[in-house]
């Protein structure tokens, strides 16, 4: 358990918080490129608690800007993409994507006085069909040295998806491996021919055995975690006894991405971005290193799921996450549908917007969480007495995630060979190392 006080420094993300300064020194994704696929390419955003707008502008680039406009405060989300930026509908004032004032066509025509206004602007990048920005201080570090990142776009898919409770509740949840036995178990294994783009749905690397199978009977993994040069190397290992071990492997990539076993060809990096204290995007890009993603199908799938509108699941907190009796009975062990997702966000939301960690009871299963939040508290320590946080490094090249089987003896030189050969073996990493 925590202490209040250290519950309130890692979960507020405003501008002025303790949390908040500390998740502006990393890149955070902030929209999927599909979303300013419009007429009109340009949306209100929140993150990290601030009102911002994301648009493209007339030469093809991304911007975002402050929300209001500097002169009178009305709201820019209605403005005008026109001349390289965006034009307030009032009095015409026009900015572009780094935050300069171009025009003021109200004023004298001898005025320089648009000069001296500079809007809130932060720098983007889109990679992979996800837009990040950068919102920390001018130098920016490079991007993370990712799968997902380093991949050409045909091999990788993004999608995000709204949690209604704060960014740390999402993370936990992702960075505890022992959850998986349960929350996400189902008592009827699909053919995993079928299994295209969901999680835990496949066979694990070098079994026939269904993943859902795997977790089902083997519900008490030994957790290991590794410290490392850019955060967390998170180990679940069952004893399958004659069958071996199986080995799963992710990675936190401090302070909110996630690098997850996907399927046997396939891993997702999950990024949890605050859009203020009580509200939470996860933002996944899916990185195959076998054929190129079959983005229609991917998107298919998960906007039959989802209300694009705000990317909120269907089955939600307003509905019970459609809860049905005899399905938990009979099929899942939630009985809240067969989108991993949901019943994710149920465990993420269900303790409240943002959850007091002072009534907890952490077990030895929850040992990443503990060093995670050990490590956000220095961090928040550091930066408030004057150090920057280190850049996260990766001088063993991108992380890795996988699972597999393997001999009880060689289990922690094999997994390492076995995603190594798999990233190796992919087309887009051919000589990359």
């Amino acid at each position: 358990m925590l202490k209040a006080e250290d519950n309130f420094k890692i979960t507020q993300t405003g501008p002025d918080s303790s949390a908040g300064r500390l998740l502006r020194r990393y890149w955070q994704p902030v929209g999927l490129e599909q979303e300013l696929e419009h007429i009109r390419p340009a949306k209100p955003i929140r993150v990290l608690g601030e009102d911002l707008v994301l648009f493209r502008d007339t030469d093809g680039e991304i911007g975002l800007v402050g929300r209001y406009c500097p002169h009178r405060g009305v709201d820019l989300a209605y403005g005008r993409l026109e001349h390289g930026g965006l034009r307030c509908l009032f009095h015409g004032w026009l900015f572009d994507r780094k935050g300069a004032c171009l025009e003021q066509p109200a004023e004298p025509i001898e005025s320089n006085y648009y000069k001296k206004i500079h809007h809130k602007a932060y720098p983007c990048r889109v990679i992979n069909g996800m837009i990040f920005a950068w919102m920390g201080p001018a130098n920016s570090p490079p991007m993370p040295v990712l799968d997902a990142l380093n991949a050409p776009e045909s091999h990788c898919f993004a999608y995000k998806g709204l949690i209604e409770a704060n960014w740390l509740q999402a993370t936990e949840v992702g960075i505890d491996p022992a959850h998986a036995s349960f929350l996400h178990r189902f008592f009827e294994d699909d053919d995993p021919s079928d299994s295209y783009g969901q999680q835990f749905r496949d066979t694990t690397v070098g079994a026939k055995i269904p993943v859902t199978e795997l977790l089902r009977k083997h519900h008490r993994p030994e957790i290991t975690i590794e410290k490392t040069d850019y955060g967390l190397r998170i180990f679940a290992r069952r004893d399958l006894q004659s069958a071996g071990q199986h080995i799963r492997v992710t990675n936190l990539v401090f302070p909110s991405a996630i690098v997850i076993p996907m399927q046997t060809d396939m891993t997702i990096t999950q990024w949890h971005v605050p859009i203020d204290n009580e509200r939470t995007y996860w933002y996944g890009l899916f990185c195959s290193y076998g054929e190129a993603v079959d983005k229609a199908k991917m998107k298919e799938q998960r906007d039959a799921l989802y209300d694009t509108h705000i990317y909120r699941p269907k089955r939600n907190s307003e509905n019970g996450y459609g809860f049905n009796p005899d399905e938990q009975k009979k099929v899942t062990y939630t009985g809240m549908g067969m989108d991993i997702n949901v019943h994710d966000n149920w465990a993420v939301e269900s303790p409240g917007p943002i959850q007091d960690r002072t009534k907890e009871h952490l077990g030895t299963t929850d040992r990443a969480i503990i060093a995670n939040r050990r490590t956000l508290l220095q961090r928040i320590d550091e930066l408030e007495n004057g150090k920057e946080p280190p850049v996260p490094k990766f001088e063993d090249g991108p992380p890795l995630a996988i699972d597999t089987l393997c001999s009880a003896d060689d289990w922690k030189s094999f997994w390492r060979t076995t995603a190594e050969g798999r990233r190796q073996s992919a087309s887009w990493a051919a000589g990359s190392d």
